[in-house]
């Protein structure tokens, strides 16, 4: 049984085992100080440890390379290029002023409550990154579980008035942030499932896939709510439509009306009863 961390050398703690062994193909041991270092190179690494010996992870902090196309295709994950590229996120405001980083967390653990967050127990740390994250004057208007399609990334997905927000916080791991500004939101959508339902951002360069596990009506909620700020556009062209065609529908009647009085079915009085009554749905 290793005690060092093959990379820097150092005796491995009991939080370094508290979750098993970092364990290499080779037989050798990471400590989470060097997984997290190596994992900046190639994220494969939280998922695929047993697939790499030490000479890789040498190589890869060497090189600054990543290996990651072939085993994300071989394990049915997102190519990395599907993925928008995450920013970490180094908790500055725990170390800087605890003060202000604890009067920002109950701010936003206070927006929370105003918007009904229903999350799972597993976004804890997500939630203590938020005031890393988000300006002051940035509030959440709504969040859900969520992660990344066909990954297991997990996190949350959040919009702020800016915004939408994808934050995953693996225990001994920098947060990782992908962010959407607004102008940058074409549209969004829904695929309902029995199990996991998609939420669909479709951003002028690609499609970004997340898949919400945890509570599906949640999730149907959180969409219900971005869909009245990313599709006002559609929603306004679909209005429209709707509108257009009961004119026309009014118009048609209207004739019908003007046909029965001619032919005397319709004295002048129930022809201008029947014609006001139309011409109040307009």
């Amino acid at each position: 049984m290793n005690d060092h961390c093959g990379l820097c050398g150092n005796t491995l703690t009991s939080i370094d085992r508290m979750l098993g062994e970092n364990k290499l193909s080779d037989g050798n041991v990471l400590c989470n100080t060097c997984l997290e270092k190596a994992s900046a190179f190639n994220q494969e690494l939280l998922y695929n440890l047993h697939r790499f010996s030490m000479d890789d992870i040498k190589n890869m902090i060497q090189n600054g390379k990543t290996t990651t196309d072939a085993i994300s295709q071989s394990n049915g994950l997102i190519p990395a290029e599907n993925i928008p590229v995450a920013s970490h996120v180094p908790s500055d405001l725990m170390s800087s002023d605890k003060g202000f980083y604890k009067r920002r967390l109950k701010e936003i653990e206070h927006q929370l409550k105003q918007v009904n967050a229903n999350l799972s127990m597993f976004t804890r740390g997500e939630i203590k990154e938020l005031p890393n994250i988000l300006a002051a004057d940035e509030p959440v208007l709504a969040i859900t579980d969520a992660q990344f399609l066909k990954t297991v990334d997990a996190g949350v997905l959040l919009v702020t008035p800016k915004r939408m927000v994808s934050l995953s916080k693996a225990m001994f791991r920098l947060a990782k942030v992908h962010e959407f500004p607004n102008e940058t939101i074409r549209e969004v959508s829904f695929v309902n499932h029995f199990m996991s339902p998609v939420i669909k951002l479709h951003t002028y360069e690609k499609t970004v896939e997340f898949e919400c596990f945890y509570d599906k009506q949640d999730a149907e909620i959180f969409y219900r709510f971005i869909e009245k700020i990313y599709n006002r556009e559609k929603l306004q062209k679909q209005q429209d439509s709707v509108k257009a065609a009961s004119t026309e529908t009014v118009f048609e009647q209207l004739e019908k009306l003007a046909r029965l009085r001619e032919n005397g079915i319709l004295t002048d009085e129930e022809f201008a009863l029947q014609k006001k009554k139309l011409l109040e749905k307009l």
